[in-house]
């Protein structure tokens, strides 16, 4: 898959996601949901392709699927009713959820970490920031056609090379992650966070 174009690689990943029944199913209720600006992102997308490209079940070591959206009410009471709708919509499915306003995170991470992550401005931007190149992956269906954004491209997700996005991510995270990762998908290639 090295030397595909982005379309070639954006079909690839379509026919690769809809291999996983349940990403599918996820993606066609969200599709027919009242949310409208929000991805589904992250793990579920990238591990999916992992599977594939290793031969595993589709579905194997996704430990939960990432919905994210941007809402400016940044309230915890309104992102609990988006939580819970989501949650009714994607009943049954027997998955767990990780449901954020990307537009809040900041309130709540610096607080929990002491940190001081800036806040997003947009869905997109977040997206920019999640940890590793693969990571920062979000898709949707809008009129049954998927939707990507990929800000870092598909390359490194094809050709299962992990790379660090520092802009909100330690390396101590960083090496926390992908340790766990090359357990679960020994074809990884991981590189170093010093690597320019």
């Amino acid at each position: 898959m090295k030397s595909k174009n982005l379309n070639e690689q954006l079909k690839d990943l379509e026919g690769i996601l809809f291999k996983n029944e349940t990403l599918k199913e996820v993606l066609k209720r969200l599709e027919k949901s009242n949310l409208k600006n929000y991805y589904v992102g992250a793990g579920c997308i990238n591990q999916t392709v992992f599977n594939y490209l290793h031969g595993f079940r589709i579905d194997a070591n996704i430990n939960d699927y990432d919905i994210v959206y941007y809402d400016e009410d940044t309230s915890y009471e309104k992102e609990d009713i988006v939580i819970k709708y989501i949650e009714e919509l994607l009943g049954g499915l027997n998955i767990k959820l990780d449901v954020k306003n990307e537009a809040r995170v900041h309130l709540w991470y610096n607080k929990k970490y002491n940190d001081k992550r800036k806040p997003y401005v947009s869905l997109e931007d977040a997206i920019s920031r999640w940890g590793t190149t693969i990571t920062c992956i979000g898709v949707r269906l809008e009129n049954n056609n998927l939707i990507v954004d990929a800000p870092y491209g598909l390359n490194d997700l094809f050709n299962m090379i992990i790379r660090p996005v520092k802009i909100d991510f330690k390396e101590k995270d960083y090496i926390r992650k992908v340790n766990k990762w090359k357990k679960n998908w020994p074809k990884l290639t991981i590189m170093p966070w010093d690597n320019k």
